[in-house]
């Protein structure tokens, strides 16, 4: 990252009349998304990007080149709200230690939000004809790092050391690999993901992809919102076995036990940032179509000028996809899951030239290139942890990318 790099971005935004399904204006080069219920930011184009160095300075590095950026553009506003003006989509690496955290501006953004849409363009921009979308056709799927024996035998491992006392929770990922018959069509996936998913932050940057159900920082001037998962159970066949599916995981200690500890992970890390903080007590039951999550929403209001990625930084890693405390299980992940996590559990999203933005956890995601697909599910597991039912829950939350590749 080098300040020789960076030059003048001129950058325009204006009100447009309502665009209609956003990720169908995506032109068939790589897409940039962050889009739910219909509302948010799709991009194309690369106006300038950084690839950050590896290492725990990582967000302070990202805060540096998007400060500079931002304060040698000429910026010409007229919307006025987070997500117009000049807008960064990035990806953090899970691991502070891998490379991989990457932060792009688009040439082009258009977005829709609260009843407005906007378009933001920087520099001259020619016009990308939206071509038509081919689905990928007969998908192939294989083992990932480990096959389905050695990863039960990690999760029986970790068991093992929690019991021992030597941390609380683990979280362990694993991956499938997918071959398609054509190169794969970000844009089918997103279409995919946005129809089935409304409720998830559907998500592409640099071609990780996927729709995410944990946002982990919402932030607007100086408001924050914060959802927390932890605690899975598939969906029933009908809304008798759902019900009772989520009644039985309500009354869960294993699961009951999981999500407090994820939620006292971000009470802990948002509270030295906030004037004020609200934690609900208890969780509620969010329903997607694949599975049901403990959640508990968290707000609160900033006590000073700390901009979505100051946010991240003190989150991330959450207990929800690294486990507690921190350092244990970090150690733990790295000893038995036997695979580079690239961005799947790291932050993803977007901020804005005044510091507002949204980022979410890579969640039910997929790292996609040309006809190939990496995608990534993962467990918390606990001391009661069975390791075939481990299994059977990463196996709900693959649907989510496999719905998107199969259709």
């Amino acid at each position: 990252m080098s300040v020789a790099l960076i030059r003048p971005l001129v950058v325009r935004t204006v009100a447009v009349s309502d665009p209609g399904d956003l990720v169908t204006r995506l032109p068939d080069v790589m897409p940039y998304a962050w889009v739910r219920h219909g509302e948010g930011l799709v991009g194309w184009g690369e106006a300038a990007r950084t690839v950050l160095p590896p290492g725990p300075d990582r967000f302070d590095r990202a805060r540096e080149w998007l400060g500079m950026l931002f304060d040698l553009a000429s910026i010409d506003d007229e919307v006025g709200v987070p997500g117009s003006g000049p807008v960064a989509f990035g990806s953090f690496t899970f691991d502070r230690d891998a490379a991989g955290s990457t932060l792009i501006v688009p040439r082009v953004v258009l977005a829709r939000r609260n009843g407005r849409a906007w378009l933001t363009t920087i520099g001259e921009t020619a016009s990308v004809p939206v071509t038509p979308r081919v689905g990928p056709g007969r998908i192939r799927y294989g083992d990932g790092t480990l096959t389905v024996p050695e990863w039960k035998q990690a999760v029986a491992a970790a068991v093992h050391r929690i019991r021992g006392g030597e941390l609380d929770k683990a979280v362990l990922a694993r991956d499938l690999t997918a071959v398609a018959e054509r190169d794969i069509d970000i844009r089918v996936l997103l279409s995919r993901l946005t129809a089935r998913y409304p409720e998830c932050y559907a998500f592409c940057v640099d071609g990780l992809t996927g729709a995410t159900p944990e946002l982990l920082v919402r932030h607007t001037g100086r408001s924050i919102e914060s959802l927390v998962l932890a605690g899975t159970t598939e969906r029933g066949s009908g809304p008798a076995e759902d019900a009772s599916r989520g009644a039985a995981l309500y009354a869960s200690g294993k699961d009951r036990h999981e999500h407090a500890c994820a939620v006292a992970s971000v009470r802990d890390a948002l509270a030295p940032l906030c004037s004020t903080l609200d934690v609900p007590a208890r969780p509620e039951l969010l329903m997607l179509p694949n599975v049901q999550h403990l959640a508990s929403r968290v707000t609160g209001r900033l006590s000073d000028g700390a901009s979505v990625l100051d946010v991240v930084a003190a989150m991330h890693p959450t207990a929800a996809v690294g486990g507690t405390p921190t350092g244990a299980a970090l150690r733990v992940i790295r000893e038995l899951e036997g695979m580079e996590r690239a961005g799947y559990s790291g932050p993803v999203g977007w901020i804005d030239s005044r510091g507002d933005g949204e980022w979410g956890i890579a969640l039910r995601c997929a790292q996609i290139s040309g006809r190939r697909a990496r995608l990534f599910a993962g467990c918390g597991i606990m001391a009661g942890s069975d390791p075939a039912a481990e299994l059977a829950e990463a196996g709900a939350k693959f649907r989510v990318m496999r719905y998107a590749l199969e259709g």
